[in-house]
């Protein structure tokens, strides 16, 4: 007895079959369909298996990932240094070091002029736009003696409109001869002088902010100068501080700063090549400069 299914998708003849299956694609299966109903074959598709299911998940994953990392460009970093005082070229290296370590892929223009004096006027602010096309600037310069005031607003109109930047140790006492106050308020503050090198510990007072995010609560600078700091503007927000072993006042040692449309980071310590050299210091760095550039929240 024939049983009912083959009857509805076999008209009896084997040479149909026979044909059906000769015009089939090699490696496909078909249902087999009445003569009278259609005129064509049906593809039957073969179930998801587990490992193609998997093999999709995977190649989804690898796309997405890579799109990811494409759209993330390199950090544009410009670190401006020079003058007196200080070991540039190898706390230059560190500071690249320190961002690579830390997982920041950056590009890292590096313009040390100047010479190793306390005063120079560098070509670079001659340019009205030396900042375009960067995501944040890094001032580790010392040039105490220069007072230019015009000079000096060359480089604070920029971050006013908006150069992100982070300014790290003598860069407090850069220009500190000028008589006016653009400078010092782009720092977010005024220091003259500082107090002798030892081992200061310092505490964190902002631990909820993401630039202190696993900032050890015990650390020490290796032997640094601390910063004698006279004044903080209104737009400066303490992140840690030191005690002087001379007065025992507390001065800021990490802090941030709004000036204009731009976003400041500073430290005063980075004195020593040890501190460059240090682990702790060298991830302060890096989330300083990720925060001015706004890609920390």
């Amino acid at each position: 007895m024939t049983h009912p299914s083959s009857r509805m998708f076999d008209d009896g003849s084997k040479s149909s079959r026979t044909s059906r299956l000769r015009d089939s694609p090699p490696g496909r299966r078909y249902a087999r369909t009445p003569s009278n109903l259609l005129s064509t074959v049906i593809p039957v598709r073969r179930p998801l298996t587990m490992k193609s299911l998997l093999l999709a998940l995977a190649a989804t994953v690898l796309l997405t990932v890579s799109a990811s990392a494409a759209d993330e460009k390199p950090l544009k970093v410009l670190l401006i240094t020079g003058g007196c005082c200080h070991d540039y070229a190898y706390q230059s290296d560190e500071l690249k070091k320190a961002l690579a370590e830390n997982g920041v892929a950056a590009d890292v223009n590096v313009v040390m002029e100047g010479g190793t004096g306390t005063e120079a006027q560098i070509d670079l602010y001659n340019d009205p736009n030396w900042a375009d096309g960067y995501d944040v600037v890094v001032h580790n310069e010392c040039f105490a003696n220069t007072d230019d005031p015009q000079y000096v607003r060359s480089i604070t109109s920029a971050h006013k409109k908006g150069v992100n930047a982070v300014v790290i140790h003598c860069a407090m006492h850069t220009y500190r001869k000028a008589t006016i106050d653009d400078w010092r308020e782009f720092l977010g503050v005024t220091s003259r002088r500082h107090d002798h090198k030892s081992e200061y510990p310092v505490k964190v007072v902002a631990k909820d902010h993401p630039i202190m995010d696993g900032f050890p609560s015990d650390w020490s600078t290796p032997k640094d100068e601390l910063y004698v700091i006279e004044k903080l503007w209104p737009n400066a927000k303490v992140l840690a501080t030191s005690v002087s072993e001379k007065s025992n006042d507390l001065h800021p040692v990490f802090w941030t700063n709004q000036y204009g449309k731009a976003r400041v980071f500073g430290t005063t310590y980075g004195h020593a090549n040890e501190t460059f050299a240090d682990p702790v210091f060298r991830k302060a760095l890096t989330m300083g400069i990720l925060w001015a550039a706004g890609r920390l929240k």
